[in-house]
């Protein structure tokens, strides 16, 4: 029996992650998230103070490192048997993970870690390359995206509920810069597969979001 995938693309705050999650909840499917496992292995470099231009290191502390996601209310990302979620959030490691995701190499180690979470009953895959890369054969692909300023606000609100100490332009200028960073890449470029829906989020609530793409899969 083929397993299903739904592949979710898109830049960074376009609302991926919660529409994702919403979805895999809906359909009692598994959850890839996988720009958690770049930001993951962005802390773990930094925990062993490996330098983003030691190729061979970078690879062989992403093959090494013990990553579990835990369901929940709120999915937990377990790093070594610690609890990294709240880390993940911060910009300085989306950046540090927008800049390792370049590598080739990287990406090369990561992708069957990333091919091993498509399990029965199916997968909702989100990242910047699922459908194009990872899992090219998805039956159902989306490409989700929000205008810069408006993912800027968002991971703004998110940080402040957090507690963490945040500015709103700087977040703006760091999400721009990693825009440009992701879709000029030379490998796995943050683009749409040809055969995606678009949907643009900006002015979108969640929950239709997430009714447009069920909509798709039913």
């Amino acid at each position: 029996m083929e397993i299903s995938v739904l592949t979710i693309d898109g830049p960074s705050g376009a609302g991926k992650g919660t529409v994702s999650r919403l979805i895999a909840q809906q359909l009692e499917w598994h959850y890839l998230d996988s720009g958690a496992i770049y930001r993951a292995l962005a802390l773990e470099l930094t925990e062993k103070d490996v330098l983003h231009d030691s190729i061979t290191e970078i690879v062989e502390v992403a093959l090494a490192m013990d990553l579990v996601f835990e369901s929940g209310e709120e999915q937990l990302v377990i790093l070594n048997g610690q609890d990294i979620t709240d880390l993940l959030v911060l910009e300085s490691t989306g950046n540090a993970a927008s800049k390792i995701a370049t590598i080739p190499e990287v990406r090369a180690a990561l992708l069957q870690k990333q091919r091993d979470f498509k399990q029965a009953a199916g997968l909702v895959a989100d990242g910047r390359d699922m459908g194009t890369v990872v899992f090219p054969e998805a039956q159902y692909k989306v490409f989700l995206t929000a205008s810069a300023l408006t993912r800027a606000e968002r991971r703004y609100k998110q940080l402040k509920l957090k507690g963490i100490d945040a500015n709103l332009l700087k977040i703006t200028t760091d999400i721009q810069e990693r825009d440009q960073r992701d879709s000029e890449r030379q490998f796995s470029p943050l683009i749409p597969a040809p055969d995606a829906v678009y949907i643009d989020s900006s002015n979108l609530s969640i929950q239709a979001v997430v009714e447009e793409v069920l909509s798709l899969v039913r």
